[in-house]
């Protein structure tokens, strides 16, 4: 597992990233070297599955990651084999009929669970309250991380693509790099969209 966010490679030198532990340990753990010597016939793994949790800082760890893909192992995203898994956001656990056991519902988006709620209570469905909210992978326990983002029959992937890397690495241009204009413009008109009433403080 990597400890926190890597090093942002968008600035740093090849020396830098390769000094780096973080970056260093994805790399020998991937066993193909990088940007000019990578070698796709040594990938030790068809499927390279980045886990994080579904939050602001979750987000900001993928980007980087993709950075890093994008900068110096690009063949894995041309080749599909780098996929994001998405985990959900909230559980929705309905109570059962007849002392029969309930069910389980896992929503991805708030917009999701909104339509959840409302589809349940249309059929006189019941659920327990609150409705858990996850603010991170480390609130489940085995069983629910099993189930929603580690089981292969259950959990949901989103295969990277090149173009999804490039964005990311436009996006952490734009707010990470020396230009001070566009960063402003893009921070007022997100601002303005911002609904404030779902800030999670």
């Amino acid at each position: 597992p990597i400890r926190g966010k890597i090093l942002n490679v968008q600035k740093a030198s090849l020396a830098d990233m390769l000094k780096n532990n973080e970056c260093a340990s994805i790399l020998q753990v991937i066993g193909a070297g990088s940007g000019r010597s990578f070698d796709m016939e040594a990938v030790r793994y068809n499927k390279i599955i980045i886990l994080a949790d579904a939050d602001v800082d979750g987000a900001h760890i993928r980007t980087l990651l993709l950075t890093l893909f994008q900068r110096y192992l690009t063949p894995l995203l041309e080749a599909g084999r780098i996929y994001a898994a998405v985990p959900p956001l909230h559980r929705i656990e309905v109570i059962g009929a007849a002392k029969k056991p309930g069910e389980v519902i896992y929503t991805y988006s708030d917009a999701e669970m909104a339509a959840t709620v409302k589809d349940l209570t249309k059929q006189g469905r019941r659920w327990k309250e609150p409705i858990q909210r996850y603010k991170g992978l480390g609130e489940m326990d085995a069983v629910q991380l099993r189930e929603t983002t580690m089981d292969p029959e259950k959990r949901t992937l989103r295969r990277i693509t090149v173009s999804d890397a490039k964005s990311a690495e436009n996006v952490f241009e734009l707010l990470m790099g020396s230009e001070v204009a566009p960063r402003k413009d893009f921070i007022i008109d997100g601002a303005a969209k911002l609904d404030r009433t779902k800030i999670d403080v």
